[in-house]
């Protein structure tokens, strides 16, 4: 029961914040504190940064910013980084408001788009900035759900474009996970945005629980309570076992362990050639610890009532293989009355699926998996299935999903339980170990609030397992927020257009990554500080009564390294001599070898190649009838040939009879030259010292007049002197940091400027013609199908050529294994990508010189598949061609369209716009037209 003094802080809060307490008596729970003051800031008129753990409920706040756009009359957008989170949010949000007050902008729908809210992905934001859309009128709030997703590489520096140039008289709610630098986020957020409240919540609102399973038992990761279950936040060092001083090992279940030891000890092998079970010792012990079957995993679950479960395996195979497992087994989950309910979802959402497509899309299976509570959920799943999955798993009704972990990507399927099948994936090039804030995230979807008391983790055993590794990852809760902003050249060409060069350049140099950079320069800053400091200090212990010691002691310097300069000079000169020496023999010479193991008489046997990084490697037989190798290392002095002998062509230096004979041959010729030789004729030369070097006489004289020369404290003043010299040079070397740190964003948009300027994109603080044709083109290869569009490679093509062409410019594989050499179209296709790669090369030279790095190279591996279905080719025909999974080849169509409508818009009123305008009507057709309408 609440005290009266708390009592009276609500009153108070109600009476200041009559917004909050309106909205607050929407909802049939009590709003966490952490929630309650994100609301009462934003109503107070500041924008929030609320970064929070996933299931906590921050998105709440997000919708009291719709709350009071309505209330206000005002407008307000809310924003997601995928479209499945969009058509999620939509949904909620019309259930709450009605569909006359909500719209929805995707790549594919455009829904209502006047509404007083508008859902919408972050790039279509991004691009209505850039055209001033009228729609952006009255917009007071914009919510920015998943705003941690700006550090992701490929489409991060949206969520920065965004935040710089929305209008000052907007208000920004920003929603985080959970991250160790949201003060620092929220700096930069003030600086951008203005008054910014940054509200941190780091209690989970589920305890959760750690476990490891060994075979077909669960076993606790940690020995007391995990740090994940505790109540209260995370200490400040990100690692609560590093904040009590408690060792991991003493907190790892020692069970484990033992487990692990035992098993590594029966399995350790020192040979790097993998043992067969039948080559170990007979009485050797066997393996008692497996990795469980993924089936046998799901009844263990079921049978501790640890169901719902998503359970996570790093490969879309992986997910598929293991929703048959489970079907094989006989594994059903559901009752009667929830496969009824299953069956009639799934047939009311794909009723619009063609009749002809459901068996190549899989959908059987997938059908009697659902039915019996199993499911697959990836990237490579048509967008219906999976919409068909999360539904389900919402309600209940699905038990256990197997899934990539793009499924952890705010997609609102909370359960009570998460499985990580292995802690590694591959990331497109290697196998890599998850990262803490990926454990985080992942497991982060266990313990559904209001449902469950506690969430649980389980994470598999498998063959070398380490639980203090995994204790480490389940303890640390350090993972920063990196910014990917970069500068591109669609983005150059907009801002240029809208506000000037200058202008542009001072807006980038607000970006996130430029604020991280600058904080990193503070403290490189107080160092240059803190040196010069110590510099005057050490001048004071230089003083000199005779004079200025420090003159005296640069010339000494200068001195030492004209000595050191010069013996440099020399050796080179001598390695240079001794390597042309050596680029002269030939098979037969007799050589007198100067240093090495193989000091001595032998006979060149090949003269070898040269090697640009060690010089030419020799090959000769010595007197001792070893053949060797020689390398430089052997010739510190050049070396000429004392003699020829005739080596016979069919000599085998692996015989050792030929070898023994031949260095006889050797023996007698050398005895018959002596000990040495004949004199050489590089015996003998003048050898250059410094005392034949002018200038390095004349700084000795000017030393010995200096008056400190005679200082009787000459050499205690040298000593500090060095100490000068280094911490000066150390301090010049951190100055150059501070310097190539400072201003890099702006210095990147200056070379993106170069490029555009010499391809005539730019025409001072204008675009040109090309340039506003490229303002329209969003795509990572923006540049080349810009200049393709101004060359004319797209003009002449019908309407499935040009559908393969500009697929060269979106698809990019997802394995660099996929056929370099793809099936394409004959004929004026091949003719069209032979032009587009000629205009990359050209353009990816021009980058090199103006040392940027953005076009990544293009990718043929859809062009078949593009140019088959533009054709009017049905899906099993090109998947069957393709080998391509449905749900990738909806994903990359749809892309496709994009790319072809920003095209259309570029071209103008040409032929190439009606070209362009008929390749999206014949590929928007079946399956690519019913993922446009849910999406």
């Amino acid at each position: 029961m609440s005290t009266p003094s708390e009592k009276y802080a609500v009153f108070r809060s109600d009476q200041e914040h009559p917004a909050v307490r309106e909205f607050r008596a929407l909802y049939d729970f009590k709003l966490d504190d952490f929630q309650l003051r994100a609301c009462a800031a934003l109503e107070d008129g500041h924008q929030v940064l609320v970064a929070a753990p996933t299931g906590s409920g921050k998105t709440l706040v997000g919708e009291f910013a719709v709350h009071l756009a309505l209330q206000r009359g005002q407008k307000c957008f809310y924003t997601t980084p995928i479209k499945a989170l969009s058509n999620q949010k939509y949904a909620d949000l019309v259930s709450r408001y009605g569909a006359d007050k909500v719209g929805l902008l995707t790549g594919d729908n455009s829904i209502n788009s006047e509404a007083p809210i508008v859902v919408m992905t972050t790039e279509v934001l991004r691009n209505m900035l850039y055209a001033a859309s009228s729609t952006l009128l009255g917009l007071s709030y914009v919510v920015m759900d998943e705003v941690h997703y700006l550090a992701d590489r490929a489409r991060g520096a949206v969520w920065e474009e965004v935040l710089i140039h929305l209008p000052d008289s907007v208000s920004v709610v920003s929603l985080s996970a959970t991250v160790s630098n949201a003060e620092e986020f929220g700096d930069w957020l003030e600086t951008v945005r203005g008054n910014t409240v940054v509200v941190l919540e780091e209690k989970r609102p589920v305890p959760l629980f750690q476990h490891v399973m060994v075979g077909k038992r669960l076993h606790d990761l940690f020995a007391g309570e995990a740090p994940t279950a505790r109540v209260g936040a995370p200490s400040k060092s990100g690692n609560p076992a590093k904040a009590n001083q408690v060792d991991l090992k003493d907190l790892v279940n020692p069970q484990l362990v033992r487990i692990a030891r035992d098993d590594n000890r029966i399995f350790r092998d020192d040979s790097r050639k993998p043992r067969r079970r039948r080559d170990l010792p007979k009485g050797r012990p066997t393996r008692t610890h497996f990795t469980p079957y993924r089936s046998d995993v799901v009844e263990e679950l079921d049978a501790g009532a640890l169901l719902p479960a998503i359970y996570f395996i790093f490969s879309r195979k992986g997910c598929e293989d293991a929703m048959m497992q489970c079907l094989r087994s006989g594994l059903r989950l559901t009752k009667p009355s929830e496969r009824d309910e299953i069956k009639r979802v799934l047939a009311e959402r794909t009723a619009d699926l063609p009749d002809e497509d459901l068996g190549v899309l899989g959908y059987h299976d997938f059908a009697e998996a659902l039915s019996r509570g199993i499911a697959a959920h990836h990237a490579g799943l048509l967008s219906a299935f999976k919409e068909v999955v999360e539904e389900l798993f919402a309600r209940g009704l699905i038990k256990v999903v197997f899934a990539t972990e793009t499924l952890a990507l705010g997609i609102n399927m909370p359960a009570r339980t998460v499985v990580l099948e292995k802690l590694s994936k591959w990331n497109g090039e290697a196998h890599v170990d998850i990262t803490p804030g990926e454990y985080t995230q992942l497991t982060g979807r266990a313990g559904r609030r209001g449902i469950d008391v506690e969430g649980h983790a389980v994470v598999l055993w498998q063959p070398g397992f380490d639980p203090r590794a995994v204790a480490g990852l389940a303890s640390t809760r350090t993972y920063p927020l990196r910014s990917s902003f970069s500068p591109s050249y669609n983005m150059a060409v907009n801002l240029v257009r809208q506000v000037g060069r200058t202008r542009a350049r001072d807006m980038l140099e607000l970006s996130f990554a430029q604020f991280q950079s600058d904080q990193a320069v503070v403290g490189l800053a107080r160092q240059v500080q803190r040196n010069t400091e110590a510099l005057e200090g050490y001048k004071e212990s230089i003083d000199c009564h005779l004079g200025d010691f420090l003159e005296y002691a640069a010339l000494r310097r200068r001195i030492g390294d004209r000595e050191s300069s010069g013996s440099k000079a020399r050796k080179q000169d001598r390695r240079v001599e001794a390597q042309e020496s050596i680029e002269k023999l030939r098979i037969g010479d007799i050589i007198r070898i100067p240093a090495g193991r193989s000091a001595g008489w032998a006979l060149v046997l090949d003269a070898g190649m040269r090697s640009e990084r060690e010089g030419p490697r020799p090959t000769v037989l010595t007197l001792d009838r070893q053949v060797r190798k020689l390398s430089m290392i052997d010739f510190p002095t050049p070396v000429e040939a004392i003699s020829t002998l005739r080596v016979p062509k069919k000599f085998n230096p692996r015989n050792p009879q030929q070898r023994r004979e031949l260095a006889q041959v050797l023996r007698n010729r050398t005895d018959m030259l002596g000990e040495d030789g004949p004199p050489s004729r590089t015996r003998g030369r003048d050898v250059v010292t410094h005392a034949d070097d002018p200038e390095l006489q004349e700084m000795r004289a000017q030393l010995r007049a200096h008056p400190c020369h005679g200082c009787s404290d000459r050499e205690d003043h040298a000593r500090w002197a060095e100490r000068y010299f280094r911490l000066d040079r150390e301090n010049r070397d951190v100055q150059r940091k501070i310097e190539q740190r400072t201003n890099t964003i702006a210095r990147q948009f200056d070379r993106v400027c170069q490029v555009l300027d010499a391809l005539h994109y730019l025409d001072g603080d204008k675009t040109t013609e090309a340039g506003d044709r490229l303002s329209r083109i969003y795509t990572e290869l923006d540049l080349v199908a810009a200049e393709c569009l101004r060359q004319g490679v797209f003009d002449d093509l019908n309407v499935p050529e040009l559908a393969a062409c500009l697929a060269a410019l979106v698809y990019e594989a997802r394995s660099k294994d996929e056929p370099t050499s793809p099936r394409l179209p004959r004929g004026d296709v091949r003719q069209a990508l032979e032009r587009m790669g000629a205009i990359w090369r050209d353009l990816s030279a021009l980058e090199r010189d103006m040392r940027v790095d953005f076009l990544r190279s293009m990718d043929l591996g859809f062009c078949w598949p593009a140019f088959r279905w533009a054709s009017g080719a049905s899906l099993a025909e090109v998947l069957y061609e393709s080998d391509l999974a449905a749900g990738d080849f909806v994903r990359w169509v749809k892309q496709l369209i994009d790319l072809t409508e920003q095209v259309a818009d570029a071209a103008g009123d040409t032929a190439l716009r009606r070209t362009a305008r008929r390749v999206v009507e014949e590929i928007r057709r079946g399956v690519i037209s019913y993922a446009s309408m849910i999406e």
